[in-house]
């Protein structure tokens, strides 16, 4: 086995629980450091040669490096700071980073570049039109900082972090990097590596896949390993059968039909973004919200369903589109609707031996749908409180719209994620106005069996859920687009 790290070769041993940090710190490339061993403070970044959505190019994506195993990337190709430039030839976003004063410390720095890096490749970025004003969060120059949510500087030094960002032009010509990005990026490489602590397999098929799972109940399928990468690195995990899933073609489909949409378990949320384009408008209110975009760049719907997490994002805004999952095994398939999937704290009806092979969301999705997350901060971090509203509203003869029909998810505020079904009853069949709305906050707040924790109090948890409701309808009667977004402590 070999990884292509810096434009060489370097062989990859067969240890299945090293991660990839780890295993580029080995090779002496020590930019990239553990700031926390679980994917929130993006010290580790490095880039990674991803597929195009047509396959035909590669795209630089930034990934923690802390979560992945190493033989995970088994004949990729990977950047690191060190490969971008060096002291005497500064690659752009390095000395964008160091005339500007982006760099402090230090110790953030090349894990900063190498998500900057990313962003200065980005296919689609483009400068904005003279005469218009940017953003908020994008620059002059079409830089998206949504492209550093991951990245946290120690020593507080954003905002020249920001200019540095805002300075970059477009790659120059004969740039190698972007150069790289009109071929095909790697292939995945079918895999079989072990060591006494145990063993990692990237099959070549989901049919070999399901009967390795078949095979051995004990084995775990993990794809961006934003979830396992976590347990293996702050709580010791070592499982005896590690099946990598996340590069399977059977799982990473895109199809678009009048009735539903079939998302793949193992397209990355940052891919499901690109592809949908807009299809699914709640899709997109939740994707900005979710962790940040080095974990989006990895992370997978199946799974953020799979671990059954009570706070994991994505199940509020699937329940309220009224999603199902399409479970396989190695004796056949079945779908099974999201409302009906989770049955207590990290269980599910999922059968041994039985993976998520995709999410089917019903087609057209509500006319007015909102996503409103509950969180101490803004971006990069796990809700206190999820609940995801998706609403038909019919018209009257001359008075307030009718709810013709309504779904509300919830997470947070239970043992698994669930619809608010009292509420939803309290919305359906009645007039879209203040008293409707009233009544059915305040059903809303005693949705669920909320606890006090280190993140929200149970009666703050409640009193969110009533204001959630009270929030859409504000919204609803603003000019503007239907579908809504909320952010942290909203």
């Amino acid at each position: 086995m070999e990884m292509h790290v810096n434009g060489r070769q370097h062989a990859l041993p067969a240890r299945p629980h090293v991660n990839l940090l780890d295993y580029l710190r080995g090779l002496g490339l020590t930019g990239a450091k553990e700031g926390c061993a679980e994917g929130e403070c993006g010290a580790c970044a490095v880039l990674v040669a991803r597929p195009t959505a047509d396959g035909g190019g590669a795209t630089w994506t930034a990934l923690n490096s802390c979560l992945p195993a190493s033989v995970a990337l088994a004949g990729q190709e990977v950047v690191t700071a060190e490969g971008l430039g060096s002291p005497q030839a500064l690659h752009p976003v390095q000395r964008e980073m160091a005339e500007r004063g982006g760099s402090q410390c230090g110790y953030c720095t090349p894990g900063f570049v190498c998500s900057m890096a990313a962003e200065f490749y980005r296919a689609d970025r483009t400068p904005v039109d003279e005469g218009q004003e940017p953003s908020e969060e994008h620059g002059p120059n079409g830089f998206d900082l949504h492209a550093l949510s991951g990245n946290l500087c120690r020593c507080t030094g954003y905002r020249p972090i920001r200019d540095a960002a805002y300075a970059l032009g477009e790659p120059a010509a004969g740039d190698p990097l972007a150069g790289r990005c009109a071929a095909p990026a790697p292939r995945p490489v079918v895999t079989d590596a072990s060591d006494d602590s145990g063993r990692y397999v990237r099959p070549a098929s989901l049919t070999e896949v399901l009967d390795l799972l078949a095979g051995d109940p004990t084995a775990v399928p993990v794809a961006g390993a934003t979830d396992h990468g976590v347990e293996v690195n702050l709580r010791g995990r070592r499982d005896r059968l590690v099946v990598g899933i996340d590069r399977l073609a059977e799982l990473r489909g895109l199809e678009v039909g009048d009735d539903a949409v079939e998302i793949g378990a193992a397209l990355t949320l940052t891919e499901v973004e690109e592809r949908l384009a807009g299809r699914v408008p709640l899709l997109d209110a939740l994707v900005p919200q979710f962790a940040s975009r080095l974990i989006r760049n990895a992370a997978t719907l199946g799974g953020n369903l799979g671990t059954a997490s009570p706070i994991g994002d994505a199940a509020p805004v699937l329940l309220a589109l009224d999603a199902s999952l399409v479970l396989a095994h190695a004796d056949g398939e079945r779908e099974v609707a999201l409302a009906d999937y989770f049955t207590g704290y990290r269980e599910t009806v999922r059968r041994p031996g039985e993976l998520i092979r995709a999410v089917r969301v019903p087609l057209p999705t509500a006319s007015m749908t909102a996503f409103h997350k509950i969180a101490k901060r803004r971006f990069d971090d796990i809700s206190s409180v999820a609940v995801a509203f998706a609403l038909d509203l019919g018209p009257t003869d001359g008075g307030a719209p009718v709810v013709r029909r309504a779904r509300v998810g919830l997470g947070g505020v239970a043992a698994v994620p669930l619809r608010a079904l009292a509420t939803e009853q309290a919305l359906e069949g009645r007039p879209w106005t203040e008293e409707t709305v009233e009544h059915a906050a305040r059903v809303l707040r005693g949705e669920g069996t909320p606890l006090s924790d280190q993140r929200a109090s149970a009666d703050y948890r409640s009193a969110m859920l009533g204001n959630a409701l009270r929030r859409l309808w504000a919204e609803s009667h603003e000019p503007g687009p239907t579908t809504r977004s909320g952010g942290a402590g909203r």
